[in-house]
């Protein structure tokens, strides 16, 4: 199975109240991809930077056999960047500089070999970009999933509304739940969203863990206990990558599996949040992997 992934490929500067990073490499796709590669072998990356961006990282995405054709590198341009302060409950950070730089003008090209994957992950980006890769497609895959933010909702409603009629899951936190829906239960929220297009909804909880809404079904996945946590930057992106990487790997969309995939993206978020940036994700193994989920197993068992 193939799995695309479409987002940012970025710089962060980070200060959460356990450490302070001034400049480490981050963006949706990257976590997206770093956490789908340790499941499915076929991960390919849509994204742009500039020609400032880090050679090793890209190195290493080779180096795990992550396809990056189809990340554009703009010449004297400079990579997105993103700055940001957490407060110390870890749930809340102010947003202190947004350059986007290359991603002002980013107008994504798939690669021939990109236009008939089998999952596709539509990581948070403008819904304009988002149509416009759905519609490079010559083969509807199997899974379309969709992450995006409040943001969007705030400016671009009936592009967001329009893509989101044409995807199978659509991935959200809590405080996008009830503003997308005008709706405080998140019961209620999902029906309504379930109404829109999606077959499946995940909704975002942090720290609380995560929601699975098909039809009249709902499956509800813990976020485990840490000890250290440090950096909450990419979990939602690392989530997404771990679902996104076990679905394409089993080739199945059931209910069922949506589940474990639930339990596998949150499996890799807990690994991602033990370090700043995206170090985690680097030198995992199937063993370590394994035991994080028989953790998540051993909570949700009675």
């Amino acid at each position: 199975m193939s799995l695309v992934s479409v987002g940012t490929v970025a710089f962060d500067a980070i200060e959460t109240p356990f450490g302070k990073v001034d400049k480490i490499v981050g963006g949706a796709a990257l976590y997206i991809s770093l956490a789908a590669a340790y499941f499915e072998d076929n991960c390919q990356m849509v994204s742009v930077i500039g020609e400032d961006y880090d050679q090793d990282t890209l190195d290493l995405l080779a180096q795990k056999k992550i396809d990056t054709s189809g990340i554009e590198v703009v010449q004297g341009g400079k990579s997105f960047f993103w700055s940001g302060k957490y407060h110390y409950d870890l749930n809340t950070r102010d947003t202190l500089v947004t350059d986007l730089n290359v991603l002002a003008d980013f107008d994504p090209k798939l690669p021939e070999s990109y236009t008939s994957p089998d999952f596709l992950m539509l990581g948070n980006l403008s819904p304009s970009v988002q149509l416009s890769v759905l519609n490079q497609l010559k083969d509807r895959p199997r899974l379309i999933a969709l992450d995006t933010m409040n943001f969007w909702m705030d400016v671009a409603r009936e592009e967001l509304d329009e893509v989101i009629g044409k995807i199978d899951l659509l991935t959200i936190n809590d405080e996008e739940a009830r503003q997308y829906t005008e709706e405080h239960s998140l019961v209620k929220a999902a029906k309504k969203i379930l109404t829109l297009g999606p077959k499946y909804l995940v909704i975002k909880k942090g720290e609380h863990g995560a929601l699975l809404f098909h039809e009249d079904n709902l499956f509800y996945a813990p976020a485990l206990p840490l000890e250290n946590v440090v950096d909450p930057t990419g979990a939602g992106d690392t989530f997404a990558g771990g679902m996104m990487g076990y679905l394409a790997k089993s080739g199945n969309v059931s209910f069922e599996s949506l589940k474990r995939a639930v339990i596998m993206g949150s499996a890799m978020a807990s690994f991602a949040v033990e370090d700043f940036g995206p170090k985690r994700l680097y030198d995992l193994n199937e063993a370590k992997i394994n035991e994080r989920v028989e953790q998540f197993r051993t909570l949700i068992s009675f």
